[in-house]
């Protein structure tokens, strides 16, 4: 006689153990789902590409006030309009135009002992003499620094440019402990946008003091930052002082 078929089992003969184990598993399943529906809304998003950090730059701490350079130096009042009086000497003649499309002016260029030499910073320059401070020189290029935080506009804005312009060139120009002594003309240049100023510099030479005659001219070129004409004659130039006045009645704007 066959065997009887097995028998199949039903719920009932699974082992309890087993079915509290399934139904931990059930419920921690459930509960990690719920939490994340729940919270899903304050987990952040992650930057887009536009959002940019920014970057906090230190204040360096406090020190002494520090003693005034020659940039820093105290200046005579500038005056709104001063007429350029022809300076002492016999002007040289002229032998065409310097052109520099580097920074966007022409001015005469100077004949009999001036000659145009490599001179940086400046992008063209005419000079005399030795290559050493107090320089004869007549120079163009871009005013030095950073650029105005708004182009100029008005006069008054040209002629405080230009005080720096008269800054850098005392400093740059003539020896340490030079000082400006006098303003010799403050005015607009002759054609376009800018402003001249011309002044009087007293500076040490050995034990004693000399005198020199400087001219600077900013000039609006069609960008933020103006160019630059710079002319500056030493005592033992006084010869050539008048051609400050040249450079200053004929420099443009290209």
């Amino acid at each position: 006689m066959p065997p009887p078929p097995p028998r199949r089992r039903g719920l009932g003969d699974i082992p309890i153990k087993v079915v509290y184990l399934v139904a931990a598993i059930v419920a921690t399943v459930l509960a990690v789902l719920l939490i994340f529906v729940v919270f899903s809304g304050d987990v952040p998003t992650r930057q887009t590409q536009d959002q940019t950090a920014v970057s906090i730059v230190p204040v360096p701490p406090a020190t002494a006030t520090p003693t005034p350079t020659v940039s820093e130096a105290p200046l005579p009042a500038v005056p709104e309009s001063k007429k350029f009086a022809p300076l002492s000497g016999k002007a040289s003649a002229t032998k065409g135009t310097v052109t520099d499309k580097a920074s966007g002016i022409s001015y005469p260029r100077l004949g009999g002992s001036w000659s145009a030499k490599s001179f940086p910073p400046f992008s063209v320059a005419q000079r005399v003499g030795k290559v050493e401070a107090p320089y004869t020189v007549a120079a163009s290029a871009m005013l030095p620094g950073d650029a105005p935080a708004a182009k100029p506009s008005t006069d008054a804005d040209y002629r405080a440019i230009a005080v720096q312009a008269a800054r850098w060139t005392l400093r740059t120009q003539y020896p340490e402990g030079a000082t400006l002594t006098a303003w010799t003309a403050s005015r607009k240049v002759p054609v376009g946008k800018g402003w001249t100023l011309a002044f009087t510099v007293s500076y040490p030479s050995g034990n004693a003091r000399q005198v020199g005659q400087a001219m600077v001219t900013v000039v609006e070129v069609g960008k933020t930052k103006p160019a630059m004409l710079v002319g500056s004659i030493p005592q033992s130039g006084k010869a050539y002082w008048r051609d400050l006045n040249t450079l200053a009645d004929k420099v443009r704007p290209l």
